[in-house]
């Protein structure tokens, strides 16, 4: 039996089965006591989401997401594999605090990780345990949400993406809305307002244990440099709900785009609205910028919004073309930071061969393609192709270091004699030789074919 198959049938024997009718009884020694007995409300008088939260089903499909995200542990230190153990003997326990209301989760872990554009973002990792459970909520929750939400919205949602809400931007484009308001929200994640965002949801859940829950995962607090800091506002990234949470504080402003008629689209916290003129583009910001601080109590970050053409502007990491019929190209800031990537994984001095170099830059560039590869511009990804493999020859090139191992090396790889001596007795650098005709002959395009390297850009048919 493999070791998935094991941990699988462990996660469902931890999940034991609840006879229908009966309070779940807590297991022999070891479980941990029962703070609080169970509200008695009427299944006519409320929704009865937490039973669903808990059912044992849900549980474990929650489980299954989470130990595929392999996320890193919680303020407890403990593992995703190490929960079904752990499940198995207090989950009793745990399931009546939460069908009681009373289950407090434990503070998250503050992790900071640099942005592309300069500064970091905080994170906040709950334990696996929280973890699980809000996976769980969310599951319940997404389904009854989601099909109320704004058709403009893409962000983690089922069945749409990011490409979508690049191509409806450009859709807009092209109907003749070649002007952008880029209005960028200010730490959004770290500004949202528990009260107003509890009050949207009681207005979609009625069962009070899980708006209790739903607070107690917003107040859990943070840990950071040692010490438990309060959390007044703010759904950290880095849970599972706290996507659907924003989504929930946000569509109040996609409702007030709809009302006003305008042409927008929204990914999570990134959204631009597309109008005819710039004078119209600066009295939408303008009155955007009040409902957003004085109606969603939110921040607007002046400095990186703006109103402008949608060729300068950047969004979800494209760009598009100033043509009659726009095109999706990468935006500059997608380049740099690819050849930023692209240039610690190929470093001469890494002291790796070629072939592991190869499969950890494939790592990369399988991800990168897989999402950038929507772009319409194959001539950039050829000229990106070009550049990776002349970094690659450099490298080569690099690691044969002496003249006379440079020379046997083109002669075993087919170059002339003539050709090969020129270029082994070169004074030039690495970069520059990468380019000369002895390299291109030696290490053609079917040589890094042959070592499976990623294109960037689909191959010519033969």
């Amino acid at each position: 039996m493999t070791g998935k198959r094991q941990k699988m049938i462990q996660m469902q024997l931890a999940l034991p089965e609840e006879s229908r009718g009966e309070a779940p009884k807590a297991s022999g020694g070891g479980t941990e006591p029962v703070m609080a007995s169970r509200e008695t409300e009427s299944p006519a008088e409320t929704e009865r989401l937490m039973e669903e939260v808990c059912q044992r089903e849900n549980l474990f499909r929650a489980w299954s997401r989470v130990k595929a995200n392999r996320g890193s542990a919680g303020v407890d230190g403990m593992t995703v594999d190490a929960l079904p153990g752990y499940l198995r003997e207090h989950w009793p326990a745990i399931r009546e605090q939460l069908l009681a209301g009373t289950y407090r989760p434990q503070p998250v872990r503050r992790v900071e990780i640099p942005k592309p554009g300069g500064g970091v973002r905080k994170l906040g990792i709950p334990t696996v345990l929280d973890r699980t459970i809000q996976q769980a909520v969310l599951q319940v929750l997404q389904p009854r949400w989601d099909p109320t939400f704004s058709e403009h919205s893409y962000g983690f949602r089922p069945g749409r993406s990011a490409h979508q809400a690049v191509a409806a931007a450009q859709a807009y484009i092209a109907e003749g809305y070649r002007w952008v308001v880029d209005i960028d929200l200010e730490k959004f994640f770290d500004q949202v307002c528990h009260d107003r965002l509890m009050a949207k949801a009681a207005d979609r859940i009625a069962d009070k244990r899980l708006l209790r829950l739903l607070r107690a995962f917003l107040n859990a607090g943070v840990l950071e440099d040692g010490l438990v800091l309060p959390t007044d506002e703010g759904t950290p990234q880095g849970g599972p709900l706290s996507p659907l949470l924003s989504n929930l504080v946000l569509d109040e402003l996609d409702r007030e785009l709809e009302r006003r008629g305008h042409r927008f689209v929204r990914y999570a916290d990134d959204g631009q609205i597309f109008v005819r003129s710039e004078r119209a583009g600066h009295r939408v910001m303008a009155s955007m910028t009040r409902f957003i601080t004085k109606k969603l109590r939110l921040k607007v970050n002046e400095a990186k919004s703006a109103v402008a053409r949608p060729w300068e502007r950047k969004f979800l990491g494209f760009s598009f073309t100033a043509h009659a019929d726009p095109k999706r190209r990468l935006a500059p800031q997608t380049v740099r930071r690819l050849r930023q990537r692209v240039r610690q994984l190929t470093r001469r001095t890494r002291g790796v061969s070629i072939d592991q170099m190869v499969e950890e830059l494939n790592r990369y560039l399988k991800g990168w393609r897989g999402y950038f590869g929507y772009c319409e511009t194959p001539s950039v990804l050829r000229d990106l192709d070009s550049w990776v493999r002349r970094r690659l020859r450099a490298v080569i090139w690099k690691q044969w270091k002496r003249g006379r191992r440079r020379y046997a090396g083109l002669r075993a790889r087919g170059v002339g004699r003539h050709r090969a001596a020129t270029a082994a007795g070169s004074s030039d650098g690495p970069w520059h030789l990468a380019r000369s005709p002895a390299l291109h002959y030696a290490f053609p395009n079917a040589y890094w074919d042959s070592l499976q390297l990623v294109r960037l850009c689909a191959r010519p048919r033969a």
